[in-house]
């Protein structure tokens, strides 16, 4: 569920590929600097080249004992699982269910009554393109346990926030929001009279012989299921969901994934074909722009429909490119920034490019003294901050709607992620002291200020 700080968008080139052959050393020299510098503790890849598929296991599905991953391996997906709930929302428009311009309002219980900005409904089509003027998260969203923090979020809850949340802006700007999908994958089970997990496999799965993606796993699932891991390696908690199921909820292996790849890029008359190409008509952006289908995201060539995901110990990304019908999926049992740029990567490999390994960044020791000079809140913008906190001497920062992330010196004044590919920067004021923090993301750098006397609390 995590994305980024700020709403990203790939870019992938275009080129001419020279003829189709395996692609396992091309993918080796990309994969085994991560495993080789310990940045992951295991990924499998997938390829599907014109009908071909191929599938690589790296690293170790359990840290130090050996065993590779493999096509079958079971990952969390995260927010990949967004691009399931594009492809209902695309099936139920075609079978004349919804359509997308309906009222968000119009699905909601008769007690549950929007504040809408005037003459500036909610559509169900805002929901599925990131522009429905809600928040990344709702503002009652207070996990019980924060390793596992989409667990306790019931429908009451979120029905509760409906009932009180004032929008701040119109539909139409793009904001990405795991809450906005997140009630599209509830609202399309209620419209269908279905579980959210029920309704993808009937719709999606079972006619694609998808049979190991699901949310609840059976006893032998489990056994294939990778254990999560964060950025430092260690161990963490599986991720489960309840009312926000449709922004992150599903679990996949690369062999299940590589066949929801090989649909979209089909051309036949299956019903959940026609859903994912439904799903694949750009409602939000202009072309060299942030472009957004039903949850499918378009990347800047206007050619390759991405998607990725993230919890707590797991990463994932899937690019499809339809002019030469090739796609790749990348799922990792590492709670990583490397696993979008490699699956991008991979795929420029498979268009004739030859872009360089992920450069690996290096920490080193910082004075706690002045790692303390850090702490506080810094105001990004009127509706963003990060919270910067030093924990058991680790530095901890957490922007508003998110949840707190670790970051890693590269100097003294300089730190990374290692969920998202963001850094932070600390300089001094005029007055000798660290109140500003520099956010550079995106190739874009943004500046905040510490806020005065504020507690380095949670924002």
């Amino acid at each position: 569920m995590f994305r980024a700080l700020f709403a990203a968008c790939l870019v992938v080139g275009s080129c001419g590929a020279d003829g189709r052959a395996e692609h396992r050393e091309q993918v080796d020299a990309l994969v085994t600097p991560l495993i080789e510098s310990k940045s992951i503790v295991g990924c499998v890849v997938g390829v599907f080249d014109n009908g071909k598929n191929e599938v690589h296991g790296y690293g170790e599905v359990h840290r130090g004992a050996g065993d590779a991953p493999n096509g079958d391996t079971i990952y969390e997906i995260g927010s990949m699982t967004k691009i399931f709930t594009g492809t209902l929302l695309g099936d139920a428009v075609r079978r004349g269910k919804l359509t997308l311009e309906a009222p968000l309002q119009d699905s909601l219980p008769a007690d549950v009554k929007l504040h809408a900005i005037k003459d500036h409904p909610i559509r169900l089509v805002d929901l599925a393109s990131q522009s429905s003027g809600l928040p990344r998260m709702p503002d009652n969203f207070a996990p019980k346990d924060p390793t596992n923090p989409y667990v306790d979020y019931t429908s009451d809850r979120l029905m509760e926030f409906l009932r009180k949340y004032q929008l701040e802006q119109a539909p139409g700007k793009y904001e990405y929001s795991n809450l906005g999908v997140g009630l599209l994958g509830y609202i399309l089970a209620k419209q269908a009279n279905k579980p959210y997990e029920k309704l993808v496999v009937d719709t999606i799965c079972d006619p694609l012989k998808m049979s190991d993606t699901r949310i609840k796993l059976s006893d032998e699932q489990r056994k294939r299921l990778a254990p999560p891991y964060n950025g430092d390696l260690d161990g963490e908690k599986n991720w489960d969901f309840d009312a926000l199921a449709g922004a992150g909820a599903l679990r996949s292996t690369a062999n299940d994934i590589l066949k929801f790849a090989a649909a979209s890029l089909s051309t036949d008359d299956r019903a959940v074909v026609k859903g994912i190409h439904t799903a694949w008509s750009p409602h939000y952006g202009k072309p060299g722009e942030i472009r957004v289908g039903l949850c499918w995201q378009l990347a800047r060539d206007g050619e390759t429909w991405w998607h990725n995901g993230q919890t707590g110990g797991y990463s994932s990304a899937m690019f499809v490119y339809p002019p030469q019908k090739i796609a790749v999926v990348v799922l990792c049992n590492t709670s990583s920034e490397h696993t979008t740029p490699l699956a991008e990567k991979i795929l420029q490999t498979m268009l004739g490019m030859k872009p360089e390994p992920i450069a690996v960044r290096k920490t080193v020791v910082v004075d706690p003294a002045l790692l303390k000079s850090y702490q506080g809140t810094y105001a990004l913008g009127l509706l963003f901050a990060i919270t910067v906190t030093i924990e058991d001497g680790k530095v901890m920062a957490q922007g508003s709607g998110q949840q707190k992330c670790q970051v890693y010196p590269s100097s003294d004044t300089e730190f990374f992620y290692k969920v998202v590919d963001a850094q932070l920067k600390f300089e001094k004021g005029d007055d000798g002291k660290f109140n500003k923090l520099v956010l550079h993301q995106n190739g874009q750098d943004i500046t905040g200020f510490k806020i005065p006397n504020a507690e380095a609390t949670t924002p």
